[in-house]
């Protein structure tokens, strides 16, 4: 019992753990950087980073809707 809630607790917490993070394609990367002060650069790596976050999301329902649709109990029966 105590494994179990010791590998949920670990799940969670690596889940809910962000790093800071530097993603731009190179295009957009050659853009920003001639810009002075860099304002806009970090705005576009927290947007890019917020829109990662939907693929995740919806990767999690899938799995969630997978799981409650194998381990249902058959009450119509």
């Amino acid at each position: 019992m105590f494994h179990k809630f010791v590998k949920y607790l670990l799940g969670i917490s690596l889940f809910l753990y962000s790093a800071s993070t530097a993603a731009q394609c190179a295009m957009c990367r050659a853009v920003l950087e001639s810009e002075e002060g860099g304002v806009k650069a970090e705005a576009v790596n927290d947007g890019i980073v917020y829109l990662m976050i939907f693929p995740y999301v919806m990767v999690a329902i899938v799995f969630y809707v997978v799981y409650k649709m194998k381990y249902k109990t058959n009450k119509e029966i």
